[in-house]
């Protein structure tokens, strides 16, 4: 079934996370999305994990749905290709520097009205990837156990991701108005500026601000309100979340609690309806739900957990979450069991976003390296079966 961006084409130079996840998330909705790689594949080609054969499953993860290209984009005639291609779809994204014959000024030669997205490291034109920008923006400070005085890195990159979807939101707000009669757009997106809005936007520079002091770390308690993991009997361990005054209520109704809260209540002077509150009184709720779930196996605990609509989660590893997940099958709307090109069949998802009035978005493959060279330069730039064929005995395409 058509995608809801159907018609929009983008041309994606990119590597590693924001750029081609950006690119991924229009291609998932319908947008005809062309990487365009160095021959042999470009930096991150083959980037951990692995296939058993050594194919990266993080570049066909990041890539679903693309059309590939491979061009020596250090040839004069390789660049002058890739120029040819971004004019002709006018839309273009990429994490490569802005200069030199990707600046915007040699790009918009060709295309006036072009909607070109570029991400940046910092706002100065920098070096800056997630694990470098993570690490000055503070969470990493207030992260891990109260003991421990090094900092904890976090392994999802999680400004990368918060990138790459700003980088779709920005390449469709510029194509809809340029679509309105506007003129084309030159937009950059620095990833520490996005570390550092998030900051803003959670209120942890405003605190910082206010209070004159740091945040100090509370390890996996819940930052506010009452949350925090536990261990049932069978040595399984879940996160416990009382967020709202119902989740925190079905937690006291859940584990019958109820007098040895008032007890806490009483010798504490805690008003637990309100949050923080909740969160002052942390360490002795903890103390009195510990037992409970000691005695009862995750499915016991989980099941009087459901009955009062409780908020909680399994901790899982990967591959539990394979055997155990309900939402992780291939019956889920969200997944399907595909055959990768030379890697073999696993489950690929698709686009998390459900339209009511269109069909689930499916998955789709990745493509092979430089699939769609010869297609691309035949039916996207109308080159002959003879320029195509002399670019390939140059090793200008591949």
């Amino acid at each position: 079934m058509p995608g809801i961006l159907e018609g929009l084409s983008v041309v994606e130079g990119s590597a590693f996370v924001a750029a081609p996840l950006g690119g991924m998330t229009l291609a998932q909705l319908g947008a005809d999305v062309i990487r365009f790689d160095a021959i042999g594949g470009g930096l991150d080609y083959g980037r951990w994990p692995l296939a058993e054969n050594g194919a990266s499953l993080f570049w066909h993860g990041m890539n679903k749905g693309k059309r590939s290209i491979q061009v020596d984009i250090h040839k004069p005639e390789g660049q002058e290709i890739i120029g040819a291609l971004i004019a002709s779809k006018g839309t273009f994204l990429s994490n490569f520097p802005a200069r030199g014959w990707l600046s915007d000024p040699a790009l918009r030669a060709g295309r006036d009205d072009l909607v070109y997205v570029n991400i940046t490291g910092d706002r100065r034109g920098g070096s800056a990837v997630d694990y470098t920008v993570n690490c000055a923006v503070g969470f990493a400070d207030v992260t891990g156990e109260p003991g421990n005085p090094n900092p904890t890195n976090a392994l999802l990159p999680a400004w990368d991701n918060i990138t790459g979807q700003m980088v779709a939101v920005a390449l469709l707000a510029a194509d809809r108005q340029r679509l309105q009669g506007g003129e084309g757009h030159f937009a950059q997106i620095a990833l520490k500026d996005v570390a550092m809005a998030t900051a803003g936007h959670l209120g942890n520079i405003a605190e910082a601000t206010l209070s004159g002091q740091d945040r100090v770390r509370v390890g996996n308690y819940l930052y506010g309100a009452f949350g925090r993991d536990f261990v049932t009997a069978d040595g399984r361990r879940l996160m416990l979340v009382g967020l709202t005054g119902r989740q925190w209520r079905g937690i006291v109704k859940a584990a019958g609690i109820e007098a040895e809260i008032d007890e806490l209540v009483a010798s504490e002077g805690n008003d637990l309806s309100r949050e923080g509150d909740r969160f002052a009184a942390r360490k002795g709720i903890a103390a009195i739900l510990e037992p409970w779930f000691a005695a009862r196996s995750l499915a016991e605990a989980g099941a009087a957990l459901d009955a009062e609509g409780v908020c909680w989660g399994p901790y899982q590893t990967f591959s539990q979450m394979l055997d155990e997940d309900p939402d992780c099958r291939q019956d889920s709307p969200l997944f399907r069991k595909l055959v990768q090109p030379d890697i073999g069949e696993y489950l690929v998802p698709g686009s998390p976003i459900v339209f009511a009035t269109t069909a689930n978005l499916e998955p789709m493959v990745a493509p092979t390296l430089g699939a769609h060279t010869d297609a691309v330069l035949a039916d996207d730039l109308g080159l002959s079966a003879a320029e195509i064929g002399r670019l390939h005995d140059d090793k200008t395409v591949a």
